[in-house]
Order: C-alpha cells, then structure tokens, then sequence
C-alpha cells in the first residue's frame, strides 16, 4: 500500500481482497491509527530506488549527476540495504524486457496516480509501472517483500490498477488487453508472475464487483473472517475473527443422541481443527501485542500485567572494548570466526542474476522436507506408495525388460 493510499482511499486497492470478501471491515479499521512498520518502510525505500532506476531510464532524462545525488539520498537512508539495489535491478530489468517486446517504442509511465472510482467509490490508487504498446496494457508490480507471496492470477489490486489505467488511457490508447505483473525479487522461487485478461473481461469484473464496493463503502454487509484479515487494522480485537477461534473449544461436539462422542478425533475432523487452527498462533500473538500496548498505555486488562523482560548483555564499545582485550595478551583470531556464507546469503549479496551466471552450475536443489498445507496450495501433491505397490511396480518392470 502507498502512503498516498493510506491517506486518502478508504476501499485502497491493496486491501481490495479484503474489503470485497469482508465488507465492513473498512470502516470498522478506520479509526486505528494506520502504524507503518519497519518492513514497510524498507518497501518504501525499495519502491522510491525501483522508481528512480525505471524513471532514469524510460521516463525523465537525468544526467549521472542528477541520477547519483538521488540515489545517494536514498542511499543514505538508515534503512536501505545493499540487497534494494539487485533487487530493483530485477525489476528494471523486467520492466526493460517488457518496453522491448514491441515493434515501437511503447509509452512507459511510473507512480501513477490511477482513479477506478466508476467501480468503487472513491477509489484511486498508485501504479507503479504502466506500458502500453500496441493494444496492450501492462500493469506492473514492485513487491519487495517476502513474508507474503503474491500472485498476479485474479490479483484484486492489480485489476483495479488496470481498470484505473483503462479509464486513463483508453480514449488514447486502443487497448484490447491488459496484462498484470507482479515482480518480488525477494520470493523464494518464481519471483516474477504475470496474468492476462481482455479489457472487455476486466470491465466486466468492475461491473461486477460495484454493488460489493458500494456496500463497503457503506459499512454493510456481513463481516467474513479469512487469511485477508491478515493486514487489518481492526484485527487485533476483531469479534468475528476471534470467533473463528473460540469456536474452537465446541468442536466436534455432537446433538443429543444415545451415541457418546467418540475419544478420538476422526481424519475428517484433524482436517477441520487445522483448517481452522492453522492462523490462531499469530491472532494471540496480535492479541498480546494489542494487551501489552493497553497496559503500557496505562489500561488494564484484567488478570494481566507488563513486567520488564530478561535483560542481556552488550558492548558500549565494541571496538574499545576489543582493543583492551588485545591489549591484555589475547590474540586478535579469538575474538574472530571466519565462517562461509549460505547458498542463499551469498546470492543476495551478488544478485540472483549475476549468482546465476557465476554459480549457478554448482548450486544442485534436494527435494524439500513433506510439510503439510491446506488443500488450495499450488504445490503438487506427494504420493506415497505402499510397499506391495512398490513391488508390483519393479515387477512389470523387470517383465518389460525380458520382453
């Protein structure tokens, strides 16, 4: 989300996913106060490097001298890191690889401001990297974090984007697709998704989606839990949430029958609880954090208080402290452990790119751990094969062989 929308847009295209499947929850988020974290102020930063590195190059003209006293200012921002620059050298690169793919120099715009208030009230948004070329829109994504991945298929904001991009430049431009991009650099794999649709598809949608806009708007509707509350303002005390877990403690309870409730859960009710379970530690994690700030604020929430936690040790001076250690006899290599950087450590100190070129021929990948996820994941599934299987299968085998 941009500062500028969360300023201004009350139905904001990045909480789309939220405020049409939970339709009350804008308003009721609206009184908490809007706290930008540390991630999302390094995204910030990242965005600010990624718009200067596309606007040197599609959009303004700017001298080295102009260019570097800008980057130096960001630069020089107690957040950036070295990992900002390879990766907005990812996302300039596909940008790049995007304007080239046309016959002629295609129109390239960054930070737009992008207005789809015909289908949501009120509703604007900023684009990070709009290209049009031939009848082709394109709707461009910076991601720079890694918690939460994104995908580009039926992304909300990024189809709002493209209905604001449409309104803007569809009287100039005879667009009959829209193509929507998400670039996340910092994703584990697959750091680049792309989705397309028609311009008729996506206007389609807009329709469809306005009375849903207009009820949030509103503040009507029914409040719906779901992995969308995630970056909800209103999260922390949110009844309907919390209820989703409470819920919890009647599970598997049966009607009056002359049956007893079995000891055991069943394989179908595991699949239940988990369903539901599966977000419960961070609610009471965001429940604890919500007490702790109440009582520090000087509230009560009864049969709880704040008590300062373990305190630990530190240097006042690393470095005077190092060289009196030096000083009493002890060698400098104690104080020291030379120790080799991870696969995935080194590469974002290169850059995948530039890692790719020089090792990407020594860098093998062992199939991951089993882990369990819910049933819509993408991942394929593991088949297991049960030992009589297992000996039917060598068997046909060694029986093709002899034909």
């Amino acid at each position: 989300m941009t500062a500028k929308e969360r300023k201004h847009a009350l139905l904001s295209a990045s909480g789309a996913e939220r405020w049409l499947h939970c339709t009350p929850s804008a308003r009721l988020e609206e009184p908490f106060p809007d706290k930008a974290g540390v991630y999302a102020e390094e995204g910030t930063l990242a965005h600010s490097l990624a718009e200067l590195k596309v606007r040197k190059k599609f959009v303004e003209p700017m001298g080295p001298r102009k260019y570097h006293t800008r980057l130096n200012k960001i630069k020089r921002d107690p957040l950036y890191q070295p990992e900002m620059d390879t990766c907005t050298e990812e996302y300039l690169d596909y940008v790049t690889s995007v304007a080239l793919k046309y016959d002629s120099a295609p129109y390239v715009a960054v930070e737009v401001k992008l207005d789809y208030g015909t289908y949501v009230p009120e509703g604007f948004g900023t684009g990070d990297c709009i290209i049009i070329g031939g009848s082709e829109l394109n709707v461009i994504d910076f991601k720079y974090g890694k918690g939460v991945l994104v995908n580009a298929e039926n992304n909300p904001q990024l189809k709002l984007y493209g209905l604001g991009a449409l309104q803007k430049y569809g009287i100039l431009y005879p667009i009959d697709k829209v193509t929507l991009s998400i670039v996340q650099p910092r994703a584990p794999e697959e750091t680049i998704k792309t989705w397309s649709l028609s311009a008729k598809e996506l206007f389609k949608w807009g329709k469809e989606i306005k009375p849903t806009a207009k009820r949030a708007y509103d503040g009507t509707g029914d409040f719906v839990p779901g992995k969308w509350c995630r970056f909800c303002r209103a999260r922390k005390t949110c009844r309907y949430q919390a209820q989703q877990y409470t819920a919890l403690a009647d599970f598997g309870s049966l009607p009056d029958t002359q049956y007893p409730t079995p000891p055991l859960l069943t394989d179908a009710e595991v699949g239940e609880v988990l369903k539901k379970a599966q977000d419960i530690e961070k609610w009471v994690n965001d429940l604890k954090t919500y007490a702790l700030d109440t009582v520090l604020a000087g509230r009560e929430i009864p049969g709880w208080k704040a008590v300062e936690g373990r305190s630990r040790r530190a240097w006042d001076d690393m470095d005077k402290a190092f060289t009196d250690i030096q000083k009493a006899g002890i060698e400098e290599a104690v104080m020291y452990e030379r120790k080799p950087l991870t696969l995935a450590a080194l590469e974002k100190v290169i850059g995948k790119k530039k890692f790719a070129e020089i090792a990407g021929d020594h860098v093998v990948k062992e199939p991951g751990k089993p882990t369990l996820v819910v049933e819509s994941d993408k991942r394929e599934a593991i088949t297991t094969i049960s030992v009589e299987e297992d000996f039917k299968n060598l068997k046909n085998e060694g029986e093709l062989q002899h034909e």
